[in-house]
């Protein structure tokens, strides 16, 4: 599933091409990728035609476009501040194309916009497994109310890691299972949690409560470094399934250290990396470097 680097270079990219676009024509290919929103094809296309939108934000791996207010004939707001919201779930893209450009696979929505200074867009929508999807939703201090819930990720300039660190270290859960809950801190998933914790040499059910705070502050930390640095590769790409808007792969795979180097050499000392099964998933780890904490099963 992307995470937080991936979802932050498709906003990235999706923001010169959209800041300030009026939307002229929506057409839904799959109803099954409106699953999120409230009504239907014909209500999602109602509630976007016409509209202008604002600039892209992203909380954790929800990305979103804000809508300019609409209004009656007396000035008055028609609906609550809305936003157009999309979840990439496990294969969703979100595609920028010129209108007439070869179609893409797995299309389930277009959008065409048009854009001042540059003329017409289309945006699309394509997603394989159907897991992701588009919709439109009331926002609550501008953030989607599907997204409200999610706490704000390490790269998010208002981010309190001190906090983050203090509540951390009142939880008897692993420390993987801890930054893998979107509530404490979001944007995080399995890959990125294996990197972090193996440059923290801290194995993933390390209880939270057995960390000092600078111990904590030290893990959120690396947290930030591996997010900052896979969003300078343009993400982590394993098959045609993660790419940016231009449908261009991110090689944050090559630099990975610990997710996916099972039964390979640890690149800090040498040993044999482990892949271990792990909460219906699986980690990675160097069990030298990340011994296994005294008193606790795994």
């Amino acid at each position: 599933m992307p995470e937080l680097p991936e979802v932050e270079v498709v906003r990235a990219g999706l923001a010169p091409a959209v800041t300030g676009a009026r939307i002229e024509r929506v057409e839904v290919l799959d109803a099954r990728s409106l699953s999120r929103h409230a009504g239907g094809p014909d209500d999602f296309e109602a509630a976007l035609v016409g509209r202008t939108l604002g600039a892209p934000a992203r909380r954790g791996k929800f990305l979103w476009v804000p809508l300019d207010e609409e209004t009656d004939a007396h000035g008055a707001r028609v609906r609550p501040p809305d936003a157009l919201l999309a979840h990439l779930g496990m294969s969703g893209q979100v595609l920028v194309r010129e209108p007439g450009a070869p179609s893409d696979r797995h299309t389930r929505i277009r959008l065409l916009l048009e854009l001042p200074g540059h003329g017409p867009i289309e945006v699309r929508f394509a997603d394989q497994r159907l897991f992701g999807g588009l919709a439109v939703r009331p926002t609550v201090d501008g953030v989607p109310d599907q997204a409200a819930h999610i706490a704000l990720d390490p790269i998010d300039a208002a981010f309190d890691a001190s906090a983050v660190a203090r509540r951390l270290r009142m939880r008897r859960q692993g420390v993987k299972a801890a930054l893998l809950d979107q509530t404490l801190v979001s944007g995080i998933g399995n890959i990125y949690a294996d990197e972090a914790l193996w440059r923290s040499r801290l194995h993933y059910a390390t209880p939270g409560e057995r960390l000092t705070q600078a111990r904590a502050l030290a893990l959120l930390a690396d947290v930030r470094d591996v997010l900052d640095l896979a969003l300078a590769e343009g993400g982590t790409s394993f098959d045609a399934q993660y790419v940016n808007v231009n449908g261009q792969a991110g090689y944050f795979a090559h630099s990975l250290n610990a997710y996916g180097r099972g039964g390979q050499p640890c690149p800090r000392c040498g040993a044999t990396m482990v892949r271990e099964p792990w909460a219906n998933r699986s980690s990675t780890r160097c069990p030298r470097c990340q011994r296994r904490p005294r008193g606790i099963a795994v």
